[in-house]
C-alpha cells in the first residue's frame, strides 16, 4: 500500500539518490564487491518427494530467502534485482533506517520495476532478528515465497552451543504441491486471512537438527506467514524468551507458550533436556492438535547442562518516554470485516456502501475509510513522545506493525502519583477482537511512516495508514 499524493514525500525522501536508488556524486562511498540480492520465479522442493516441486517467487533463488547477516553499528549495503514479472521493493522489517530505505513504494520510493535495481544502503543502529520481504502487493508476493532473514549480530553474543533461524511460514498448496493463487479470495481478506494448510520452517515441512543433550541453543523465530498466528510450545527443552521483535528484554522470561502474530519474531535461549537417543520439538499448536514444527536429534551429553538463566542481552539504543501523556496524540478505530456491521465507508472522501467497496475488495477501514488518507493520522516533532490508542472495534484479531520505531503497549492505568507502566519494545502488536490498547514511542526517525495490519490481506483490504516526523 502507498500512501495518495506521497510522489512528493518520496523524492524528498531519497534526496542525494539516483533513480536506481545509487548514491549521487558525492556522496559516501559505497564498499565492493556490492552484494545482490535477486526476486525471481524459481522452483523449490516444499513438500517432500515424491511430491513434485512447486513455482514459487524466491529471493536468490530459495525459498525462504538467504539469512543476512551483518554486525551491529555497520553499514548494510544490498543491490535489489527486480527479476520478477512486476514491480515489486524489499521493506526491512524492524529496522530503524532512513526513511528513503524503508521500501513502501509511492511513499518511501518508486517500485522497482522489471529488469530495474535499486540499492539499499543504511546502518545498523540495533542488533537483533530482522527480516525483508516485499511491500508492493505483499498479500501476493510474499505468499508467493518471498521473505528471508536479517540477522544483526551483538558485539558479544550469548554462549550457545548452535544459533539457528527459524523463519515460520504456510502455503496453501493443492494436490500436486502447486501454489493455488487465489491471492484475491474476498472470503479470506473479509475474515482471518489467507491461510495454508502446508507449514513450514525454513522452505522445510520436517526441519530437523542434531544437539547433544545439555546443550544451549539459540533458536531465532520469525513468523512469515500472511495470516496465521503461531502458537508454539517446545518439548524436550527448557528455556527463555530473551528478546521480541529484535528487542532484548529487560530480563530473560521463562519459555512457556508463545504466541507469535504475523511478522513478529522471539529469541530463545533454551535448554536440551530430552534424553540422549530421543528428540525434542518445537510445536505447533493448531485446531486439531499439536504436531512438530522443528525436530531436534539428541546425543549424548558432552558437557554438564548449564541450568541457571543466560545474562540479558545488551540491550538497543533506542529512546524510552520519559513522561507519556494521559490523553492519547491520535486515536485508530478498526473497523469492517465480515460480522463487523459497517454498512459504508468513505473512499476518495466519498462515502460508500460496503457493498460497492467489497467489489474492489475493500472490506476493512480505519477512522471510517478504506484507502490511505492524503493527511498523517498525526504528525509529530522528532524527539516527541507519542502516544497512539487502537481500537479493534472487528470480530477478528489483527497483528499492528509501525515502520521505522518500535514502541511499548501501555500496561495498565498507573496509580496517579506513579505512571503506567509499560511492556517490552515492540514493532507488531496483535490486538484481539475488542481490544484497546495505547503504544508509545519516541518519534526520533524523521520521514512518513506507515502504520497497517500485518495480515497482509487486511492491509491490502483497507487497514493501512501513516503518520509522519518532521
Amino acid at each position: 500500500a502507498a500512501a495518495p499524493g506521497a510522489g512528493p514525500r518520496a523524492e524528498t525522501a531519497a534526496a542525494g539518490r539516483g533513480p536506481s536508488g545509487d548514491p549521487a556524486p558525492g556522496s559516501a562511498p559505497i564498499p565492493a564487491p556490492i552484494p545482490t540480492l535477486t526476486a525471481a520465479p524459481a522452483s523449490v522442493q516444499i513438500v517432500p518427494p515424491p511430491a513434485p516441486r512447486s513455482s514459487v517467487w524466491s529471493y536468490d533463488g530459495q525459498v525462504p530467502g538467504p539469512v543476512l547477516r551483518a554486525r551491529q553499528g555497520g553499514r548494510f549495503v544490498c543491490r535489489f534485482v527486480n527479476a520478477l514479472p512486476e514491480a515489486s521493493t524489499v521493506h526491512w522489517h524492524g529496522l530503524r533506517l532512513p526513511n528513503a530505505m524503508d521500501g513502501v513504494p509511492g511513499m518511501t520510493q518508486a517500485a522497482v520495476q522489471p529488469g530495474a535495481s535499486f540499492l539499499y544502503d543504511f546502518p545498523l543502529k540495533d542488533a537483533g532478528v530482522f527480516w525483508y520481504h516485499p511491500h508492493s502487493r505483499a498479500y501476493e508476493q510474499v505468499d508467493r515465497g518471498l521473505s528471508g532473514a536479517l540477522i544483526v549480530e551483538e558485539a558479544a553474543p550469548p554462549e550457545v552451543e548452535a544459533d539457528h533461524v527459524l523463519l515460520l511460514d504456510d502455503w496453501r498448496l493443492d494436490a500436486q504441491a502447486r501454489l493455488v493463487e487465489d491471492f484475491d479470495n474476498l472470503h479470506d481478506r473479509a475474515h482471518a486471512g489467507r491461510h495454508g494448510g502446508w507449514i513450514t520452517a525454513n522452505g522445510s515441512g520436517e526441519w530437523r537438527a542434531r544437539a547433544a543433550q545439555g546443550d544451549r541453543l539459540r533458536l531465532r523465530l520469525i513468523n512469515a506467514a500472511n495470516a496465521r498466528i503461531f502458537q508454539l510450545r517446545v518439548q524436550g527443552l527448557e528455556g527463555w524468551v530473551v528478546a521480541l521483535d529484535g528487542m532484548p528484554l529487560a530480563a530473560p522470561a521463562p519459555l512457556s507458550r508463545l504466541v507469535l502474530a504475523p511478522a513478529q519474531r522471539a529469541d530463545l535461549i533454551v535448554d536440551v533436556t530430552a534424553d540422549a537417543g530421543g528428540e525434542a520439538f518445537l510445536i505447533s499448536m493448531e485446531r486439531d492438535g499439536g504436531y512438530a514444527l522443528c525436530t531436534v536429534a539428541v546425543d549424548p551429553p558432552r558437557r554438564a547442562r548449564r541450568g541457571a538463566p543466560p545474562a540479558p542481552l545488551p540491550p538497543n539504543p533506542v529512546a524510552r518516554p520519559e513522561r507519556v501523556a494521559a490523553a492519547p496524540d491520535a486515536v485508530l478505530l478498526m473497523q469492517g470485516g465480515a460480522m463487523g456491521g459497517l454498512g459504508a465507508a468513505r473512499r476518495g472522501g466519498v462515502e460508500t456502501p460496503m457493498r460497492r467497496l467489497a467489489q474492489a475488495g475493500l472490506v476493512w477501514a480505519f477512522n471510517g475509510r478504506v484507502d490511505m488518507p492524503e493527511e498523517p493520522l498525526l504528525t509529530a516533532r522528532t524527539g516527541d513522545a507519542v502516544k497512539i490508542e487502537i481500537r479493534n472495534d472487528t470480530a477478528f484479531p489483527h497483528a499492528m506493525h509501525l515502520h521505522g520505531h518500535h514502541f511499548r503497549k501501555v500496561i495498565g492505568s498507573g496509580n496517579g502519583s506513579e505512571p503506567a507502566p509499560l511492556g517490552p519494545l515492540r514493532d507488531t502488536l496483535l490486538m484481539g477482537r475488542g481490544e484497546r490498547a495505547q503504544i508509545v514511542f519516541v518519534a526520533d526517525n524523521p520521514g512518513d511512516w506507515m502504520l497497517h495490519c500485518h495480515m497482509l490481506d487486511h492491509s491490502a483490504g483497507g487497514m493501512a495508514t501513516w503518520l509522519r516526523v518532521v
